[in-house]
């Protein structure tokens, strides 16, 4: 009987921790980046990048980023996509989106950040997944100089093998691959 109570209590323990876990996790959304390398997932954070997140799934949902490629692949440091095709056009996009990036997160390895131009608020759909921990694109404050960084949105949660292959590819001029890595797909899951 004791035993009983005691499997019935922590039943109850574990499924009062697990429960809100749940929940929290399905306010996260998902989406897979099918590539020609293979797969990667990736976890978005909207709760502390609401703007970008909303900004990317659009594109998403647009099925923007279908055919686009990896442009800009540097092996210490990040693979860059989303805003051209396989033939070098620069895709079309939307207007460009305030800057997240003094919302705590930061550029980790595995972690998917916007990339932008000099402007802080440029980022339109290029993102780029950090292969290293880079901590020079962090947001710091002003007595430091700088006052913004590289909005981080989000962190790969499987696939992470596939970026390490992408970022080893052999590249050329401007650090785009001699061989296309291609983003078949980007979709929710």
């Amino acid at each position: 009987m004791r035993s009983s109570l005691r499997r019935t209590f922590l039943t109850a323990l574990l499924l009062m921790i697990t429960l809100p876990a749940l929940g929290q996790e399905s306010d996260k959304p998902r989406v897979l980046i099918k590539t020609n390398m293979g797969d990667i997932t990736v976890e978005l954070s909207p709760g502390t990048a609401p703007v970008t997140v909303a900004n990317f799934l659009q594109y998403v949902d647009d099925g923007f980023y279908d055919g686009t490629v990896f442009h800009r692949v540097i092996s210490n440091f990040m693979i860059q996509g989303g805003g051209f095709t396989a033939d070098g056009q620069q895709k079309p996009t939307r207007a460009p989106i305030k800057n997240e990036a003094d919302n705590g997160a930061q550029n980790l390895r595995g972690t998917i950040a916007m990339a932008r131009t000099n402007d802080p608020d440029s980022a339109t759909a290029q993102f780029f997944i950090n292969v290293t921990t880079n901590m020079p694109l962090n947001h710091t404050s002003k007595e430091n100089g700088r006052t913004w960084g590289y909005a981080v949105f989000g962190y790969v949660v499987d696939g992470m093998q596939v970026a390490d292959k992408i970022r080893f590819v052999k590249t050329g001029r401007a650090d785009r691959p001699v061989e296309p890595v291609i983003i078949e797909s980007i979709t929710r899951i």
